[in-house]
């Protein structure tokens, strides 16, 4: 595959990517220039948020094998599914369907009998085929690996994965929905099979002078990654404040997309999230955000209730004064001829005067 670097490789001083050796599978690459933080970071991406396909749903419409049903949508779900063009496809949650449909789904369907049959049959995964009146995707036929969805073939006999055996008179009859998702979701979803991560072949940061159980030598041996590295010298001082700078990978993946592809992905993966950081980070954000919170909480502005004015306007819902005809406050007269609200004085009850002939409670 060609690449369009942009210049990375102008400056000696920013992270490096040597590739040592690579195959359909599996990629070894030396990455240097940069930090354990960001190394562990592509590595903890590569393995949880590159988005792949998955065997999401099983709709069983006849099994009489001796396995149950949940134990075979287990297994299904297990099955690695080509990921091409895995961008083109939308996360369920994002597309404006009900339950699934062709720009979020991949339907697969598996249709096995044992009739007559005295032995017993077989049903791999390559018995899985991809329902094409569901969807109107059309893999270009010059491109080379399976389509979208298609089981990934890699075993010599070019069965895959076994799913269950039948004997005589039984029957699995079912469709599959494969959904995109990520690893973070189920780990069925993960690109890669494993990550192998190294630094100091030499031990000359000195990890294991001050902890380890028996013998030091033996606890940190020398690998074959070694030979990239020279080996510090009897009589150097050593640099209490050096870090690692120098990461030695291998990904292996499980064949749903090129090793190549997964580490480009984690990368795009890795600036969106910082981007999304850096913008809520950005000044503009922040001083709204600090504008928003040295304003201190506050009801609606409901003006001088004590008055005639309320929140409606300066007015009530009946005009400038209460509903009996005056303004609320002192003076003015009660449902019963008497004052209202604070206009205690010279008020009488609904049924007379206040108690003891007095003029107020």
């Amino acid at each position: 595959m060609d690449y369009d670097y942009r210049g990375m490789d102008a400056d000696d001083s920013g992270p490096r990517i040597n590739i040592s050796e690579t195959t359909p599978i599996s990629t070894k690459f030396v990455l240097s220039n940069t930090t354990l933080s960001l190394a562990n970071s592509i590595r903890r991406t590569m393995h949880a948020e590159v988005p792949t396909l998955a065997i999401d749903l099983v709709e069983v419409e006849s099994n009489t094998s001796v396995l149950a049903d949940e134990f075979l949508a287990h297994r299904l779900g297990l099955i690695p599914l080509s990921a091409k063009n895995i961008d083109d496809l939308l996360y369920t949650r994002d597309c404006d369907c009900d339950q699934y449909c062709e720009n979020c789904a991949v339907v697969l369907r598996l249709s096995a009998v044992n009739r007559n049959s005295d032995e017993t049959v077989k049903v791999f995964a390559k018995d899985l085929y991809i329902d094409a009146s569901f969807s109107q995707y059309r893999p270009n036929v010059d491109t080379d690996g399976p389509q979208r969805g298609a089981p990934v073939i890699m075993d010599p006999d070019g069965n895959g994965p076994l799913i269950c055996k039948l004997r005589r008179n039984q029957e699995l009859k079912l469709r599959c929905i494969a959904k995109k998702g990520i690893a973070k979701e189920h780990a069925k979803w993960m690109p890669t099979a494993a990550i192998a991560f190294e630094y100091d072949p030499h031990n000359a940061l000195r990890h294991a002078d001050l902890w380890y159980e028996s013998d030091k030598l033996e606890e940190w041996p020398p690998s074959k990654n070694a030979e990239w590295e020279e080996p510090p010298q009897e009589g150097d001082v050593f640099d209490y404040d050096k870090e690692p700078d120098r990461f030695y990978v291998n990904i292996e993946g499980t064949g749903v997309m090129p090793p190549d592809t997964v580490f480009h992905t984690a990368i795009k993966v890795l600036q969106q999230k910082l981007a999304t950081v850096i913008q809520e980070l950005s000044p503009n954000l922040q001083q709204a955000h600090q504008q928003d919170l040295a304003q201190p909480p506050q009801s609606p502005d409901m003006m001088d209730m004590t008055g005639a004015a309320t929140a409606y306007n300066n007015t009530t819902a009946y005009g400038a004064g209460s509903v009996y005809g005056g303004g609320f406050g002192g003076g003015n007269t009660s449902a019963w001829g008497g004052g209202a609200g604070n206009a205690v004085p010279g008020g009488t009850t609904p049924y007379g005067a206040t108690p003891y002939g007095q003029n107020g409670w």
